[in-house]
């Protein structure tokens, strides 16, 4: 939207990722660098609190560190590890459905492009821009909650879905913001920009925001 300021407030954003806890997916890329934990657990992470989610992955990657682990998995076996995050039947059966499904699809790798990851079992526009952001540290926008509440709060696009966040950030959003845009809305909407009761007192960047003087 013309007269908002992304590069200061991208600067300020970056800089106080640093001071709150980093998003679980994050989490994981950081001490993985693997592009299949960073699959799994978005998907482990989908509807689930991040405690829930690291915990679950702790978990699954004890005995799971490739697809290949997956496969000789029994999905009543996966499910008892990742439970109690959200919809964890369901998502077992997706994890015990994966390894084929890349076989069959990709030669058994992961894929590096939303258009082929959207064909793995629990794997939408979100979960496969986030795998292809953190992943494989290529430009994607990934739009979960947070990035549509607050790049509307901001007044930085007007928007009704994900799917159209998605579309008009790829419109104005500078290319170089892409990769990191999802992981530090994330970590602002959790620790300081939340849906009730912002604390827009002590916001970093309140004076870029549309809510300011509403």
């Amino acid at each position: 939207m013309p007269g908002f300021a992304i590069d200061p407030v991208y600067r300020v954003l970056k800089r106080e990722f640093r001071r709150w806890h980093m998003p679980v997916v994050d989490l994981i890329q950081a001490q993985t660098r693997d592009p299949f934990k960073v699959l799994v657990s978005t998907i482990l992470s989908a509807r689930t609190k991040d405690e829930t989610t690291a915990a679950a992955s702790e978990r699954l990657y004890r005995v799971v560190g490739r697809p290949a682990d997956l496969a000789r998995l029994s999905e009543r076996a996966i499910d008892r590890l990742i439970y109690p995050v959200g919809f964890h039947r369901a998502k077992a059966h997706y994890l015990h459905t994966l390894p084929e499904r890349l076989d069959a699809l990709f030669g058994g790798r992961i894929p590096d492009t939303v258009e082929e990851l959207v064909e793995l079992p629990g794997v939408g526009r979100k979960t496969a821009n986030l795998v292809v952001a953190l992943g494989f540290a290529k430009p994607a926008i990934c739009v979960d909650v947070h990035v549509h509440r607050i790049s509307n709060r901001w007044g930085y696009i007007s928007t009704r879905t994900p799917l159209e966040s998605e579309l008009d950030l790829r419109k104005i959003l500078p290319h170089r913001h892409w990769q990191h845009y999802n992981s530090f809305l994330v970590a602002f909407g959790q620790n300081l920009c939340t849906p009730r009761r912002p604390r827009c007192g002590e916001c970093p960047i309140h004076q870029h925001c549309q809510r300011v003087g509403l």
